[in-house]
This record gives C-alpha cells, sequence and structure tokens, in this order.
C-alpha cells in the first residue's frame, strides 16, 4: 500500500503538532513535514517532490494559503492543496476553489471527517461538504468570484482609512462624494465582517490587503 505523503502548513505550532499526532494514527498517511508559512513550503517543495498533500492555512505570515493556491500549479501540480482554515465565509471558500484547492475544511472538523477528505483527495477528487458547499454558492449567487476580496477602488478607500484620513478628507482625495465614500467603507466593513474601524483595519492587515 502506498502511503499519502502530507504536509502540513499552519503557522500556529499547536495546530501543526496536534494534527500530526492525529494523523500518526493512520497507516496510509505519512505526515513527512511541518512548516509554519507559505515561503517555507515552497521553499520545501522545490527539492521534495514526491508529494501528494498539503493540508493549508489561509492565514500565515510571508507567504499565505492564496499564494501558494496560486504557486502550486506551476511549480508542482500532483500535489492537491486542502484548505484548513478558521474562516467559514463564502468568499474565502470561493476563492480556494477557484484557486484549485481540492476541499476546503475547517479547524473544527473532526477526525473522522479530516481523514475520509484525505483518502478522497488523495484519489484526484474533490470533496466539499455540504455546509461549506452552501456557504460558497449563496456567496457565488450574489457576489462574482474575483482573486481580489475587495475592488480596487475599496482598497484605495480601505488604505487611506488605515492612515486616519477622514471621509470628507478621502472624498476630497479621490474627487467623490462623502457618500460614495461611506458607501465604499460600507461595502468593505461587511466583505470583511467587521463592526469598526478598528477591527476593519486589524483584519485588513492579517489578511494582507494593506501593509
Amino acid at each position: 500500500m502506498k502511503t499519502i505523503k502530507l504536509v502540513i502548513a499552519d503557522d500556529h505550532e499547536l495546530f501543526r503538532n496536534g494534527l500530526k499526532e492525529l494523523l500518526k494514527k493512520y497507516d496510509d498517511v505519512d505526515v513527512v513535514n511541518l512548516v509554519e508559512d507559505g515561503e517555507e513550503f515552497m521553499n520545501y517543495i522545490d527539492i521534495n517532490q514526491d508529494i501528494d498533500i498539503v493540508l493549508l492555512d489561509i492565514t500565515m505570515p510571508n507567504m499565505d494559503g492564496f499564494e501558494v493556491l496560486d504557486k502550486i500549479k506551476t511549480v508542482n501540480p500532483r500535489i492537491k492543496p486542502i484548505i484548513i482554515s478558521m474562516h467559514d465565509e463564502g468568499n474565502y471558500i470561493a476563492k480556494c476553489a477557484k484557486k484549485g484547492a481540492y476541499s476546503y475544511l475547517l479547524k473544527n472538523t473532526d477526525q473522522e471527517e479530516l481523514i475520509k477528505v484525505v483518502r478522497i483527495v488523495n484519489e484526484g477528487r474533490k470533496y466539499f461538504s455540504h455546509s461549506i458547499s452552501e456557504k460558497m454558492i449563496n456567496y457565488m449567487s450574489e457576489n462574482p468570484v474575483s482573486d481580489n476580496i475587495l475592488s480596487n477602488k475599496e482598497t484605495e478607500v480601505l488604505e487611506l482609512i488605515s492612515k486616519g484620513h477622514t471621509t470628507k478628507k478621502i472624498a476630497e482625495m479621490l474627487y467623490v462624494s462623502a457618500r460614495t465614500i461611506e458607501t465604499h467603507r460600507a461595502n468593505v466593513l461587511k466583505k470583511l465582517k467587521a463592526k469598526n474601524t478598528a477591527e476593519l483595519i486589524k483584519k485588513a492587515v492579517k489578511l494582507k490587503l494593506i501593509t
């Protein structure tokens, strides 16, 4: 029996180690490496080509999961990515699916579901649970799926908000009305599921939408 060679890419050490210990119970899975960010993962597969699956977090330093999904297709297209994330929003799921993820799991997924998905994906099949599929379909029915969570204009407004500019000042800088800026701000808050400006900026930095 050929074992499934698997890499875990996540920036939380306890989570990485916990997943490894869990998967050690299965004779058909071999966790060959643990990495803490996308850059370390890409460096590893440059010299280790015989990898079947990566369990991939989205929010990581240096290179996030989205960037890994973009790059892995050209470096080693035989590696099948399974996203394992705390984010359950439809925009994340849809974006990962579009970029080639074979499955999308939440970090509270139970052991039986995890090993089932690993085995299904190793056979070259994609798997999205009913609840994950529903979130993705609901999002896609209301929004176009693009590589960017925010539009260019929303990103521009977000950057100016993060620099402390008022709505009036941003409107002057972009030669639009204050109402237009408020609309952009409301859309950004909704997309990032933030309740206020402080939370908005924190989430935007974490997602590398701003620096």
